[in-house]
């Protein structure tokens, strides 16, 4: 009998950790991008190509002009030394499912706009649009090609078209049930 105790004690622990954990990836799961401009901001295509200069060049802003440094972390992990206490905390862009969730024009327009309700600040006056491209072509280089691969779902088929054809769009996010809850 004191073993089922235990057992259903250390179920109950581990249950306290898992629910933070959830609650995180719902979070990040979610579109930031309101929902009456967010089919907008998913036709934006970054017209910068993903070559070693532009990431460079991205990764010079992202540690200087643009700050993102100061949330997101050094290693892109949203630990930064200003990260402490915010809530939702910046952005992991290791995470795979960060990348598989969004397009770029999603996160151009976060870059550009903020995100009313948390620490995330509007750049679009401080950074010009194609400074905000080249960041997030850094910003890929921390998941490691993993969100470069085929979008989910069959609402992304025509945004692999390539150039001129459909939205363009390297990443899709059509498959999270999150989405559609505004």
């Amino acid at each position: 009998m004191v073993y089922g105790g235990r057992l259903a004690t250390a179920a109950a622990v581990l249950g306290l950790f898992a629910l933070p954990l959830f609650a995180a990836e719902r979070s990040m799961m979610q579109p930031r991008v309101p929902a009456d401009q967010l089919a907008e901001a998913r036709a934006l295509v970054n017209p910068l190509p993903h070559a070693p200069d532009v990431i460079e060049k991205g990764k010079a802003l992202y540690h200087g002009k643009g700050t993102c440094v100061t949330c997101h972390g050094v290693s892109g992990r949203g630990d930064g030394v200003a990260a402490v206490g915010l809530e939702p905390s910046p952005r992991n862009f290791h995470h795979r499912g960060f990348w598989r969730h969004r397009t770029d024009g999603e996160i151009f327009w976060v870059i550009k706009h903020g995100i009313a309700g948390t620490a995330m600040a509007p750049f679009g006056g401080m950074l010009t649009d194609e400074e905000i491209w080249s960041i997030i072509e850094y910003e890929r280089s921390f998941a490691e090609d993993r969100g470069r691969r085929a979008p989910m779902g069959p609402r992304h088929e025509r945004e692999h078209r390539g150039p001129g054809g459909g939205m363009g769009s390297r990443e899709g996010g059509c498959c999270d049930p999150l989405e559609t809850v505004r």
